[in-house]
């Protein structure tokens, strides 16, 4: 059974950093890409940043220089680190998986986790 679970989400001050997780099973990252996106309330889900299958490149997306994506083939595992946390970044954020190459949309991906709550704010 496909399964991707996120967590790691909280509440941040601005300027602080949290990481989050995405643990897959029922499948081998080797194959897939995983993808970051978040929603914030009453706005479209956006991609966030995404690392394909095999070498792992990485597509920062929205939040180049802040955000970092890396993979843990041990743990079937993907991580997003986020730094210099602004209030904007608030929102839920979801890791998704699709066939070996990133996408932007979101509609590109299939099997989505339920999503963790990042709350950025003073």
């Amino acid at each position: 059974q496909v399964q991707l679970v996120e967590s790691g989400g909280g509440l941040v001050q601005p300027g602080g950093s949290l990481r989050l997780s995405c643990a897959a099973s029922g499948f081998t990252l080797d194959y897939y890409a995983i993808g970051w996106f978040r929603q914030a309330p009453g706005k479209e889900r956006e991609g966030v940043s995404c690392i394909s299958s095999g070498v792992g490149t990485n597509y920062p997306y929205s939040v180049k220089g802040r955000f970092t994506i890396s993979r843990d083939r041990a743990k079937n595992t993907v991580y997003l680190e986020m730094n210099s946390l602004k209030p904007e970044d608030t929102a839920v954020y979801y890791c998704a998986r699709r066939l070996r190459v990133c996408m932007e949309s979101p509609s590109e991906f299939v099997n989505w986790g339920q999503g963790t709550q990042v709350t950025v704010s003073s």
